[in-house]
């Protein structure tokens, strides 16, 4: 693996776009990154990967990754030059290929901040790539990514350490065609209402809430629009939506924030897409959450335990409830939450003392001491 290059600044390549559903707000967390990221201390490549899978050179430009509204997210712009890892071992070096011009180098890349949400990016398959090109990169590694990405799938690694989480059944497009009643009837055994969900999705993107059976057959076509497996939870009727953020200190030790708790208000029955990013429409914040201090405690202990549970790296988002009788249930873990502006992780952080510049900083700073391949 290369070593960034005595008396130069280390090279970030930032990474956003993407092919998953959340493309756009991809594209919105990197804005706030690049803007963010100390040029005088790094030197910094935005690489947007297009909805069709083309690596291009980015403009970087902030203002023009903001969000305007709900139905009007930016994308990344893939008629721009191509750039691809050099397909040699060893080399860590960007190559960009434009029409009638010989492909150039943009030199090393030291570490690769990948901010896409959603699978083909935050699933682990792309961290598999850097992996193979034995390149430094921000965050969770390939199983954690994975698992994290995988609704199902995290709740049984969660269950299995003894972490509480919600009663859910998973139903598959495949299961849906064959046999609907069955799956109706399993859905059933957990009482309604019910949350029916994209089992690998992100941003509330599919979410629906079925009150009763009469509900169920439309959300669950809903949430096959996004993902062909499909998560049915009971819905934590009457409980508190509270997160912890989790970011391991340079020398590896996870540290968390304090937590805070979203409060949606208006129309907005859950935490659905609007209430996330257009958050003066639909919520309210409290940073930190009005918890008494042992609960705090230990809602930071659970988000601890999540962490390592699921083998993360680098950062992670651990969303709870706090049910009526008190208890807490750990709704998921998210291994590369969102940056935006309004997004809970660099504010839950930014009450905890680390303000947005100093939070990006550390996870670069993680990535570039951290190898890769077993570790």
């Amino acid at each position: 693996m290369n070593e960034p290059t005595p008396n130069r600044k280390p090279r970030v390549a930032v990474v956003f776009g993407g092919r998953s559903s959340e493309h756009g707000i991809s594209c919105v967390t990197a804005g706030s990154v690049l803007q963010a990221i100390d040029r005088e201390k790094y030197d910094v490549v935005p690489v947007g990967i297009a909805t069709d899978g083309r690596w291009v050179l980015e403009s970087g430009d902030p203002d023009r990754l903001r969000i305007e509204s709900a139905d009007k997210l930016p994308s990344v712009d893939g008629a721009g030059a191509s750039v691809a890892l050099a397909q040699h071992v060893g080399s860590t070096d960007l190559v960009v290929s434009e029409p009638s011009q010989p492909p150039r180098t943009l030199g090393e890349v030291d570490v690769v901040f990948p901010l896409l949400h959603g699978p083909w990016g935050e699933d682990g398959t792309i961290q598999g790539m850097f992996e193979m090109a034995g390149v430094r990169y921000v965050g969770a590694g390939v199983l954690a990514s994975a698992v994290g990405m995988d609704k199902a799938y995290m709740k049984i690694v969660l269950q299995a350490a003894g972490l509480p989480v919600l009663p859910s059944v998973t139903v598959t497009a495949r299961e849906w065609a064959a046999d609907p009643q069955t799956c109706r009837e399993r859905a059933a055994t957990l009482g309604y209402p019910l949350f029916v969900k994209p089992a690998r999705g992100g941003s509330s993107y599919g979410i629906s809430k079925a009150h009763d059976p009469s509900e169920l057959d439309e959300c669950l076509e809903e949430a096959m629009r996004h993902d062909p497996k499909v998560l049915v939870e009971v819905s934590a009727e009457g409980g508190r939506e509270v997160e912890c953020g989790v970011l391991q200190a340079l020398d590896g030790t996870p540290e968390t924030s304090v937590p805070a708790e979203i409060r949606v208000t208006g129309d907005h029955e859950f935490y659905d897409f609007t209430a996330k990013y257009l958050p003066e429409e639909a919520t309210e914040l409290d940073i930190p959450a009005p918890l008494p201090p042992g609960k705090t405690k230990e809602m930071q202990g659970l988000a601890t335990r999540a962490f390592e549970a699921v083998g993360c790296e680098g950062l992670a988002r651990v969303d709870f409830f706090v049910m009526s009788d008190g208890s807490l249930v750990i709704n998921e873990i998210n291994t590369m939450p969102g940056f935006t502006p309004t997004s809970m992780f660099p504010q839950m952080w930014a009450a905890s003392g680390l303000d947005y510049p100093a939070l990006v900083d550390r996870l670069i700073q993680l990535a570039l001491k951290r190898d890769t391949g077993l570790r």
